[in-house]
């Protein structure tokens, strides 16, 4: 975007923060409503990046085709809502908690949310691609 116009640069950059931070109340919910115990597998952080991988696969699918072209929603659903309620950052920072103690638990998260996250992303854009 560097050669957007500076009041559609704060456009942009508004519709982002706003969908952000729903992203993050909506993550802090979850996790909220599925605490987890020291040397637990982290459920809410797992079904927080999985859901919001499933719902990227499917808003990207449902983008990529839409016309026209709606490059605002985009920013507020995509890089906001779901770059706020996705949680990378957390499940690295757990996985490398539970590896001193938990190694199993912490092999079994670090590759499970890799795995279960991109067939979420595969699922979500074929279910638009069969659903259209």
């Amino acid at each position: 975007m560097p050669d957007a116009e500076p009041s559609r640069l704060v456009v942009v950059l508004a519709v982002i923060a706003a969908g952000g931070a729903i992203g993050a109340v909506a993550r802090y919910g979850l996790a909220h409503a599925m605490p987890h115990q020291a040397g637990t597998f982290p459920w809410a952080t797992f079904a927080t990046n999985v859901l919001g991988c499933l719902l990227m696969g499917a808003l990207l699918a449902w983008l990529h085709r839409a016309r026209p072209a709606r490059p605002l929603l985009a920013a507020f659903a995509g890089t906001g809502v779901l770059g706020g309620f996705t949680t990378f950052s957390t499940y690295a920072v757990e996985t490398r908690g539970l590896l001193a103690d938990h190694p199993v638990t912490a092999l079994l998260y670090l590759f499970g949310t890799l795995a279960a996250a991109l067939l979420a992303v595969i699922l979500g854009s074929s279910a638009v691609r069969v659903a259209r």
